[in-house]
C-alpha cells in the first residue's frame, strides 16, 4: 500500500506584525430614555469597509484598516413603515500592520483586502459584541463577512490599475 503525499500549499507571504483599535465609539443619542421606551428589538444596519496603505515606500509594510459601523434603530410601528429613533451607533476602526515577503504582484490586492481582513475580523467582531453589551444592549454578533465579494464589489465600483491596493 502506498500513500499519496499531498503537497503542502505554499505559505502566504504575510506576517501580521500587530493589531490595534485605531478608533472606537459607542453612542446612545436618546440617553436613558431609550431604555424606558424601547418596545422591541431594534433593527441593526451594518456597514463594512477595508482599506490598505503602504507605510514605507522602500518596504512591503502596510496598514490594513477594517472599518465597521453598526446602527440600531427602533423597529417601524407598522410593516414597511418608517424606522424610529436611533437606539445606538457604534463605530470601530480596527487595524493591522503587516509585512509582505515577495508576494506575487497579482496577489498583492487580494492579500491586503481579503486575507488580512479575514484574519483580523474575529477580533473586531469581539470588540463590537463587547461594546454593545457593555452599552446595555444585547451584544451584536456579526455574521462572517465574505471579503472576496466585498473586494470584488469595490473593484467594480472603483476600477484601478492592477497591483495597486
Amino acid at each position: 500500500m502506498s500513500e499519496t503525499v499531498q503537497p503542502t500549499p505554499p505559505a502566504l507571504p504575510l506576517s501580521i506584525n500587530l493589531q490595534y483599535t485605531r478608533d472606537l465609539s459607542f453612542e446612545v443619542p436618546a440617553g436613558a430614555e431609550i431604555f424606558a421606551t424601547l418596545r422591541s428589538q431594534p433593527q441593526i444596519g451594518v456597514n463594512i469597509d477595508v482599506q490598505a496603505n503602504r507605510l514605507q515606500d522602500d518596504q512591503m509594510i502596510y496598514e490594513v484598516v477594517l472599518s465597521i459601523k453598526a446602527e440600531a434603530k427602533e423597529a417601524p410601528e407598522t410593516e414597511g413603515g418608517q424606522a424610529g429613533r436611533v437606539v445606538f451607533i457604534t463605530e470601530l476602526v480596527y487595524a493591522a500592520v503587516v509585512t509582505l515577503t515577495n508576494p506575487p504582484q497579482d496577489l498583492l490586492e487580494p492579500i491586503l483586502l481579503v486575507e488580512v481582513p479575514r484574519l483580523i475580523f474575529p477580533y473586531a467582531r469581539n470588540i463590537i459584541s463587547d461594546v454593545t453589551r457593555d452599552g446595555g444592549f444585547p451584544p451584536i454578533v456579526l455574521q462572517p463577512i465574505d471579503f472576496v465579494a466585498l473586494w470584488q464589489a469595490r473593484r467594480a465600483d472603483f476600477p484601478q490599475a492592477a497591483g495597486h491596493a
